[in-house]
């Protein structure tokens, strides 16, 4: 296989009258194109895909063993999609804040080392060469245990929060294959509405 093939992951869902209301959350009065995902359903769509790359290809295969059930794909589709659009939502939400934080960290940091280095010739001024060498080391190691907290959260932690958002919204994008006696019968590419 050439590196620029990208993997393909599929997400086997059985649409039946027995098997589709397992899906959701068994409390949601609401109807089934708007009802929340279930904890297990969603943890098997998660576990599906423990080993995908960035680039992978995520499929779902809708199965449909009789043709009566092919009025579950649109609302269990759309009940994918805006599930996985909240929680895409979520994410982004969470990575603002932490963005925020962390650059507030950032500026509160900055300005103790600037006024420590501002304030330290002041203090300095009437030690002897000794002392103010010793007190500008101390100053010096001090303001770069302070930086580093917050360079380090900026310069690697903010990846994880890209690579759930990346992952969430190929979740809801996802291509819909329509299988009906293992056969593949249509492709969906659309959003439902």
């Amino acid at each position: 296989m050439s590196p620029s093939v990208a993997k393909s992951y599929n997400i086997y869902v059985r649409l039946d009258e027995q098997t589709v209301h397992n899906y959701f959350n068994h409390h949601d009065p609401a109807p089934l194109y708007k009802r929340q995902l279930g904890h297990e359903f969603e943890q098997y769509i998660q576990n599906s895909l423990l080993t995908s790359k960035r680039n992978a290809v995520i499929k779902y295969q809708f199965i449909c063993l009789d043709y009566s059930d092919k009025r579950f794909i649109v609302p269990v589709t759309q009940a994918i999609r805006n599930h996985f659009n909240v929680k895409k939502f979520l994410k982004l939400e969470e990575f603002k804040k932490f963005k925020r934080r962390t650059f507030k960290l950032l500026m509160a940091s900055l300005c103790i080392v600037l006024s420590l280095q501002a304030i330290l010739p002041y203090i300095i001024e009437g030690m002897d060469h000794r002392m103010q060498g010793s007190l500008h080391n101390v100053v010096d190691v001090f303001s770069w245990v302070i930086m580093w907290k917050p360079i380090d959260r900026l310069i690697f932690y903010w990846n994880p929060f890209k690579k759930d958002i990346h992952l969430v919204d190929r979740l809801a994008n996802a291509e819909v294959v329509i299988l009906e006696k293992n056969k593949p019968i249509a492709k969906e590419n659309k959003k439902a509405s």
